[in-house]
């Protein structure tokens, strides 16, 4: 784990040392353990490395160099196959010189050039400068586990794995180094920033499953390797797929415990963080370190269950009560997260961060159960309605989207000014971010276009950014074995019917099947609990006059949204003549990210 940086200058235009180091410092959170940067100013061309580390501590220094000086590789995040593909070289006659997976890397591209992107198993963004074809590639991995920003002028383009690293210093015109409003307009409608939007005009994501490739002049070039739409749904009988199901979780976890640094596993008691840490004990000797946060407040709190699956498998379990209103946080967060997110669990997950970061340097985490097998109440509450799953195929779609949005269209146009009404006419979240993904989807039955809806939007615009930002902030490195890509494409090889069951409403329900003899009948069948925080009753009482001046305070707000709509929602949600929380919560964030320029 850590954080790459960099610049491509199209005109030979060489960026200073001192800039270059600032781009570093910026990010140092990400890696504070060791740095490098590989700067060509002759050529306008560097990349940086600020690194945790975490394999190899000794030998896995970055940038790493080909012999000839002529390749060179930094990245952030881990290639868990890394031992395999290494055995593999060696055997092949490659000599390696580290244990370092990043070498890995630069021995395979060495080899086969960008194709071995497809031989790797692991969460990643990487930078290559091959000075022989006086080109550089950025490489993302298959689902968006690590970040991965850009920017591009045409004539200079910067990236990073957090914006804050080179947004200061892009040489953008006034107008593309604004506030994007139409991202603005997806944010009110998903709580968060779908990819490949981000909050500013001038910044973007490379897309996971992608590469781009930046020649020496004309339009970079972008490829997309990987693919879930790739997968065919099949039939399977239960105990052919729970087989093989356990078996990939299991080796999944197997080789996410590769580390030279302690680590352990956040542990909430719910079926995929106990099924995770269940794998984990069987492939231990000593006790794995596990770690919760309570609430005392038993709506939110989760940590009897918890403890409960930390007796089951003998773990080292840490648990501390935390303040329930952590709105101190949120300043924090967001200046972690570069953007507005109006998820209130961001701010839980640092405090367990914190608390981890105490003991170990890695995590494993049960993050992507709940896309993957259709954990979330949602997906029940919209396919149990009837008919739902036959409608045609654009109703199908709208009625859907319609059902997981925040504000509506009606909502939003009422909340905007006339200019910025004005300005975003005719923009629809639906048709402009959520339409291409269901395309993709189009073959999978409506359960699974559902799930790939979020697997595209939800997990690399808000779900996968929680771990990694949260964790990054206090230095720590969190893995994803749900994410693995055999598990993924075993998934959606999986029809709808194995993971909702419509008929007793019963979600996850092969897995959770599969899973209850590792972890038990009462954790797998537990009613799921949400980790986050009663925000909307901070709002009602001790948070309302903190509120009330956030929002109307806020120039940014001010200055596009209408303050009697407004002061209606807040006044609604603290008379309890409305539940206005979520889209409180969002418009306050988007107002304390904005004050946080400042």
């Amino acid at each position: 784990m850590c954080g790459i940086f960099g610049y491509w200058d199209r005109g030979l235009r060489a960026l200073t040392d001192e800039a270059l180091a600032g781009m570093a410092q910026r990010i140092l959170h990400r890696g504070p353990d060791d740095g490098g940067i590989h700067h060509r100013p002759e050529r306008g061309v560097a990349i940086g490395n600020q690194r945790l580390s975490i394999i190899d501590i000794a030998g896995g220094h970055q940038p790493m160099y080909s012999a000839d000086g002529q390749i060179a590789v930094v990245q952030n995040g881990e290639i868990f196959n890394h031992v395999e593909l290494a055995a593999k070289l060696r055997a092949e006659g490659v000599k390696l010189d580290t244990a370092s997976d990043t070498e890995v890397i630069l021995r395979l591209y060495e080899r086969e050039g960008i194709a071995f992107v497809r031989r790797l198993n692991g969460m990643f963004a990487i930078a290559i400068d091959d000075a022989r074809e006086d080109a550089m590639y950025l490489i993302r991995d298959r689902i968006g586990v690590k970040p991965l920003y850009f920017s591009d002028d045409g004539q200079r383009f910067f990236f990073g794995s957090e914006i804050k690293a080179f947004r200061s210093l892009a040489t953008m015109g006034a107008e593309d180094a604004a506030i994007d409003f139409e991202a603005v307009h997806h944010y009110l409608t998903f709580n968060y920033i779908p990819v490949p939007w981000t909050i500013w005009k001038d910044v973007k994501h490379v897309m996971p499953g992608t590469w781009i490739k930046l020649p020496r002049s004309g339009a970079p070039q972008t490829q997309r390797w990987w693919s879930l739409a790739d997968q065919q749904e099949r039939d399977h009988s239960f105990g052919e797929w729970s087989e093989e199901f356990m078996a990939t979780l299991e080796d999944a976890t197997r080789i996410r415990l590769r580390a030279d640094v302690p680590w352990g596993a956040f542990l909430s008691g719910g079926v995929d963080s106990s099924t995770i840490v269940g794998l984990m004990a069987r492939h231990v000797k000593e006790p794995v370190k596990t770690f919760c946060i309570g609430f005392a407040d038993p709506r939110y709190d989760e940590s009897s269950y918890a403890a409960e699956a930390a007796r089951r498998f003998g773990c080292a379990h840490t648990m501390e009560v935390a303040e329930l209103n952590m709105l101190d946080r949120w300043p924090m967060v967001l200046h972690h997260l570069d953007q507005p997110h109006g998820d209130a669990s961001f701010m839980p997950t640092l405090r367990v961060s914190e608390l981890a970061a105490k003991h170990v340097k890695v995590v494993l985490t049960g993050d992507g159960g709940d896309e993957l097998f259709a954990g979330y109440e949602k997906y029940h509450a919209f396919f149990s309605q009837p008919g739902a799953a036959d409608l045609p195929v654009d109703q199908f779609r709208r009625r859907y989207f319609d059902s997981i949005s925040l504000f509506s269209p009606q909502a939003k146009s009422a909340l905007y000014q006339p200019a910025l009404r004005a300005r975003l006419e005719g923009i629809d979240s639906c048709r402009e971010a959520a339409l291409p993904w269901f395309e993709e989807a189009s073959h999978f039955d409506r359960i699974n276009q559902a799930l790939y809806l979020d697997m595209q939007l939800l997990l690399s615009g808000n779900n996968l950014v929680k771990p990694d930002r949260m964790g990054m902030a206090v230095s720590i490195e969190a893995r994803t074995p749900f994410l693995d890509w055999r598990v993924m494409e075993l998934a959606f090889r999986s029809c709808g019917a194995t993971k909702l069951d419509l008929a007793t409403g019963d979600k996850k329900h092969w897995y959770k099947k599969a899973a209850a003899p590792l972890i038990g009948q009462d954790l797998a069948y537990r009613k799921k609990q949400m980790f986050t925080v009663p925000i909307g009753d901070w709002f009602r009482g001790e948070s309302q006059a903190w509120l009330r001046g956030l929002l109307a305070g806020s120039e940014l707000l001010n200055a596009n949204f209408e303050r009697a709509e407004i002061t209606r929602m807040v006044d609604g949600h603290v008379a309890g003549t409305g539940n206005f929380t979520r889209e409180l919560r969002a418009l306050a964030a988007l107002a304390l990210w904005h004050k946080g320029l400042g």
